[in-house]
């Protein structure tokens, strides 16, 4: 079981598939609001909106097997999952409002193509993103995900957000994690996020939260979709989207910085900087021909390995397995999607701060001079301020 915390080596099936399931269901949830978000703003039907879900899901699992698996320059062999992205949910929604769903994808596939290809020549920009810069942008993403844990904590966006059920059965899940982390052996500490999800499910059923009457509603097997959506290249999207798709990378050099830091003990290399960009942006891109927007890595996912520096590649291979396998079984996929999201959060938000810890130890190993501390102070203030005092005022 050692070779849990290597990135390469044996491990028992079992044992992998507990691990490697953690992580999915940690992102299963964030893996598809953004594209029922973006959808609804598109005017999309509900039954399109249904086999895109299906398409995420599929892609998603794809994207990090290629991301943890060699495939010529777009792979950075790091435990890495891959998720459709969050970042791009607000400037998705204005190109699909605007232009139609079909110059979303158009933007989608141009953006991941420029990204990709900034990625396979990163080697000529890379010395711009100092130590410091990373430490940066990870302690931001740590602050920024805040408030995505504890909207979760509380229901998400449902009408129901914040009501005594919910907050009882985050809690529930919270402590269940807690204890199963401190009472539990050796490796077995490591399955607390799976343990917690498990019991805060298990009593939402039986308080009648979970709707297991949809768990078979789609068939049992439905192939994905390629190409749902005949594209359009609108200019205006295109700029807009490509300029979200160079934020995103800065947030995945963060995201890689922080994996290799926390999970191996060591400073990233410029190639698995390079290759990591690389798969986000090209995976993107394969991600639009399925109808999807972009796929990026997942900062939770960062924070999971943190708090139990599980960092095998075939673990979490297994889990990109399970999340192909609910892509084409709809089954399997409305299982994980029947997940509460308050349950969610209650087995995910200590993850949000650990990524914030790991952001703090990365600008204590650059050291506090005057350059570095005037850096950090800039970016946090500038970067961390200007976006909550806007969120304060809406």
């Amino acid at each position: 079981m050692e070779n849990l915390y290597k990135l390469d080596g044996k491990v028992p099936i079992l044992k992998a598939i507990s691990f490697g399931l953690q992580h999915i269901l940690a992102m299963f949830v964030a893996n598809l609001s953004p594209i029922t978000l973006i959808g609804l703003a598109s005017s999309l039907k509900q039954t399109e909106i249904a086999f895109l879900l299906q398409n995420a899901m599929f892609i998603a699992g794809i994207a990090t097997l290629i991301q943890l698996y060699p495939i010529w320059k777009i792979d950075s062999r790091l435990p890495i999952v891959m998720s459709v992205s969050f970042n791009f949910v607000a400037i998705l929604t204005y190109v699909g409002a605007t232009y139609g769903y079909a110059s979303v994808m158009g933007a989608v596939l141009i953006g991941g193509l420029i990204e990709g290809c900034l990625g396979l020549l990163a080697r000529y920009w890379k010395k711009i993103i100092t130590p410091i810069v990373a430490a940066s942008v990870v302690t931001s993403i740590g602050f920024s995900l805040f408030s995505v844990g504890t909207r979760s904590f509380g229901g998400g966006y449902s009408e129901s957000f914040g009501s005594t059920e919910n907050l009882l059965l985050g809690t529930i899940t919270l402590v269940a994690r807690l204890l199963f982390n401190i009472f539990a052996k050796s490796y077995w500490k490591q399955l607390s996020v799976l343990f917690g999800l498990i019991v805060g499910y298990i009593l939402a059923i039986f308080m009648g939260k979970v709707d297991l009457s949809v768990i078979f509603n789609g068939g049992l097997i439905a192939l994905s979709h390629l190409l749902p959506f005949k594209m359009k290249f609108d200019l205006g999207a295109i700029i807009a989207v490509v300029v979200i798709f160079l934020v995103s990378a800065t947030e995945t050099i963060g995201d890689t910085s922080a994996l290799v830091n926390s999970g191996l003990n060591r400073e990233v290399t410029e190639e698995e900087i390079s290759d990591s960009l690389a798969c986000d942006g090209f995976c993107s891109s394969i991600s639009s021909l399925f109808g999807c927007p972009p796929i990026t890595s997942f900062s939770q996912n960062v924070g999971l390995i943190n708090i139990t520096k599980v960092v095998n590649r075939f673990t979490i291979a297994t889990g990109a397995i399970c999340m192909i396998l609910a892509g084409l079984l709809p089954p399997i996929g409305n299982f994980f999607s029947s997940l509460p999201e308050y349950v969610l959060g209650g087995g995910t938000i200590m993850m949000f701060g650990t990524i914030l810890t790991s952001g703090i130890e990365m600008i204590a190993k650059a050291g506090f001079n005057q350059r570095n501390v005037t850096i950090v102070a800039l970016s946090l203030a500038v970067g961390i301020g200007f976006t909550s005092g806007t969120e304060a005022d809406v």
